[in-house]
């Protein structure tokens, strides 16, 4: 039966997020530019003026280095290709990989933490001790040899950040595991039968989602950053059509030199955007999860 209530969960969930985006600027601000790309990406066929790959031409001629105008508004690149609607499509790329690795850091590091922090002992030690052998590897040049030694392309990039970024979630799970497995309504479970599967996943796990969500609101920026990173660099998927790759067609073609800013300025942009999104997020919703840093 539909819940109408105040004392529903979802009801209340909803409260919590209504209350933290009127009361936290910087969190209203970080989701709005999730929501604005999100909706430039599903619109993207509608809003974009051309085929970010068709080839444009004035006359006879390929339409290379146009500048800003009203028929081409970013202008375009050398290869004749509209770049705003190259941005737009880009949308897509971020969000697949964004969403993707954030997910899957969140999934591996909030199990890993809920298993360290409430079973301890060896797995406690052994996660603990993986998440420090992770932490002390450089995360762009191991994202790289991945890379390099695989076949490049965004599953890679999406499966290298995950392996890379989990330790901060597990651990930061794994100490509100460590607090919540001593109180009462622990014990009480436990004594009625429950088995330690259940308490994790269905008693704890509640608990400690919204501290995953928010590290996975910051996942979400790395992740973009390192596809970025890793196309730029030319270990991306050429074949997709994405901010980072934009950035390596820009430079292989010195567009600074020839001062096309409109070609590598709005994804450079929008990467920034991107990045400073997930921090937003993650500064607004400090109040919410740690409430006794707002009486300090």
């Amino acid at each position: 039966m539909p819940c109408w209530t105040r004392g529903c969960p979802s009801v209340r969930g909803a409260s919590a997020v209504f209350r933290l985006l009127r009361n936290e600027p910087f969190a209203a601000v970080g989701g709005l530019i999730y929501a604005v790309v999100a909706l430039v990406a599903l619109l993207a066929p509608l809003i974009a003026p051309y085929n970010p790959r068709e080839i444009l031409r004035t006359g006879r001629r390929v339409a290379r280095y146009m500048p800003v105008s009203a028929e081409y508004w970013l202008g375009t690149t050398s290869s004749g290709r509209d770049v705003l609607s190259q941005v737009i499509y880009g949308t897509r790329a971020a969000l697949l990989v964004g969403l993707t690795a954030a997910v899957a850091v969140v999934a591996i590091g909030t199990v890993l933490g809920l298993l360290s922090g409430y079973l301890g002992g060896w797995v406690d030690k052994a996660v603990t001790r993986g998440a420090d052998v992770v932490l002390g590897l450089p995360f762009l040049p191991s994202m790289l040899v991945v890379a390099a030694l695989t076949r490049p392309g965004t599953a890679v990039i999406i499966g290298s950040v995950a392996l890379l970024l989990w330790p901060n979630t597990a651990r930061v799970i794994r100490a509100q595991v460590l607090s919540l497995r001593e109180r009462a309504w622990v014990d009480a479970a436990r004594m009625t039968g429950c088995s330690s599967t259940r308490i994790m996943f269905v008693h704890i796990l509640p608990q400690v989602l919204p501290l995953a969500a928010l590290y996975g609101s910051v996942a979400i920026g790395w992740a973009i950053l390192a596809e970025a990173s890793a196309s730029f660099l030319g270990f991306g998927d050429p074949e997709t059509v994405s901010w980072g790759v934009m950035l390596q067609e820009a430079y292989a073609n010195q567009a600074l030199s020839r001062g096309a800013w409109n070609w590598f300025t709005p994804p450079g942009v929008a990467i920034v955007l991107m990045v400073m999104a997930g921090f937003l997020i993650s500064r607004g919703s400090e109040k919410l999860l740690f409430p006794k840093l707002a009486e300090q």
